[in-house]
Protein backbone atom coordinates (compact mmCIF):
# COMPACT_ATOMS: atom_id res chain seq x y z
CA UNK A 1 0.00 0.00 0.00
CA UNK A 2 3.13 1.99 0.73
CA UNK A 3 4.89 1.50 -2.28
CA UNK A 4 1.53 2.35 -4.16
CA UNK A 5 1.05 5.89 -3.11
CA UNK A 6 5.10 6.72 -3.07
CA UNK A 7 4.50 5.46 -6.95
CA UNK A 8 1.05 7.40 -7.43
CA UNK A 9 3.07 10.44 -5.45
CA UNK A 10 6.04 10.17 -7.65
CA UNK A 11 4.29 10.04 -10.99
CA UNK A 12 2.50 12.89 -10.20
CA UNK A 13 5.00 15.21 -9.13
CA UNK A 14 7.06 14.25 -12.62
CA UNK A 15 4.17 14.90 -14.71
CA UNK A 16 3.99 18.51 -12.68
CA UNK A 17 7.41 19.14 -12.66
CA UNK A 18 7.85 18.60 -16.54
CA UNK A 19 4.93 21.30 -16.81
CA UNK A 20 6.45 23.25 -14.75
CA UNK A 21 10.06 23.01 -16.75
CA UNK A 22 8.26 23.61 -19.87
CA UNK A 23 6.63 26.98 -18.47
CA UNK A 24 9.71 28.16 -16.74
CA UNK A 25 11.38 28.15 -20.47
CA UNK A 26 8.38 30.43 -21.85
CA UNK A 27 8.57 32.52 -18.53
CA UNK A 28 12.47 32.93 -18.62
CA UNK A 29 11.85 34.23 -22.43
CA UNK A 30 9.27 36.38 -21.38
CA UNK A 31 11.46 38.23 -18.52
CA UNK A 32 14.09 38.43 -21.00
CA UNK A 33 12.38 40.46 -23.19
CA UNK A 34 10.91 42.50 -20.52
CA UNK A 35 14.48 43.55 -19.74
CA UNK A 36 15.48 44.48 -23.10
CA UNK A 37 12.33 46.77 -23.50
CA UNK A 38 13.04 48.17 -20.07
CA UNK A 39 16.88 48.90 -21.06
CA UNK A 40 15.46 50.23 -24.61
CA UNK A 41 12.94 53.34 -22.67
CA UNK A 42 15.34 53.79 -20.18
CA UNK A 43 17.81 54.40 -22.53
CA UNK A 44 20.17 52.14 -20.55
CA UNK A 45 20.40 50.17 -23.92
CA UNK A 46 20.87 51.87 -27.23
CA UNK A 47 18.82 51.03 -30.23
CA UNK A 48 21.29 48.95 -31.66
CA UNK A 49 22.10 47.21 -28.76
CA UNK A 50 18.12 46.31 -28.17
CA UNK A 51 18.23 45.04 -31.55
CA UNK A 52 21.08 42.32 -31.43
CA UNK A 53 19.66 41.64 -28.00
CA UNK A 54 16.64 40.95 -29.78
CA UNK A 55 17.92 38.64 -32.41
CA UNK A 56 20.03 36.29 -29.97
CA UNK A 57 16.53 36.19 -27.96
CA UNK A 58 14.94 34.84 -31.78
CA UNK A 59 17.77 32.82 -32.43
CA UNK A 60 17.23 30.94 -28.88
CA UNK A 61 13.03 30.76 -29.31
CA UNK A 62 13.72 29.32 -33.01
CA UNK A 63 15.69 26.81 -31.43
CA UNK A 64 13.35 25.79 -28.70
CA UNK A 65 11.02 25.93 -31.89
CA UNK A 66 13.16 23.02 -33.51
CA UNK A 67 13.92 21.37 -30.39
CA UNK A 68 10.15 21.32 -29.70
CA UNK A 69 9.03 19.91 -33.51
CA UNK A 70 11.61 17.39 -33.27
CA UNK A 71 10.90 15.56 -30.35
CA UNK A 72 6.77 15.76 -30.51
CA UNK A 73 6.30 19.23 -28.57
CA UNK A 74 8.27 18.25 -25.98
CA UNK A 75 11.74 19.04 -24.42
CA UNK A 76 13.94 16.78 -22.70
CA UNK A 77 16.86 17.11 -20.11
CA UNK A 78 19.44 18.13 -22.24
CA UNK A 79 17.44 20.50 -25.01
CA UNK A 80 16.22 21.87 -21.62
CA UNK A 81 19.41 22.47 -20.40
CA UNK A 82 21.06 24.08 -23.54
CA UNK A 83 18.33 26.38 -23.63
CA UNK A 84 18.99 27.14 -20.20
CA UNK A 85 22.68 27.79 -21.10
CA UNK A 86 21.88 29.81 -24.03
CA UNK A 87 19.61 32.29 -21.52
CA UNK A 88 22.18 32.31 -19.56
CA UNK A 89 24.62 33.95 -21.93
CA UNK A 90 21.96 35.88 -23.33
CA UNK A 91 20.98 37.04 -19.84
CA UNK A 92 25.09 38.14 -18.98
CA UNK A 93 24.54 39.94 -22.51
CA UNK A 94 21.59 42.10 -21.61
CA UNK A 95 23.22 42.88 -17.82
CA UNK A 96 26.82 43.62 -20.19
CA UNK A 97 25.06 46.02 -22.60
CA UNK A 98 23.17 48.05 -20.20
CA UNK A 99 26.04 48.29 -17.93
CA UNK A 100 28.28 49.58 -20.67
CA UNK A 101 28.20 53.37 -20.23
CA UNK A 102 26.46 53.67 -23.62
CA UNK A 103 23.05 55.80 -22.66
CA UNK A 104 21.15 57.84 -24.91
Amino acid sequence: MIKLRFAAALTAFVALSGAAQAQSVHQRQERQQERINRGAASGRLTAGEAVRDERQQGRIDATEARMRANNGGHLNGHQRARLERRQNGASAHIYNSKHNGRHY
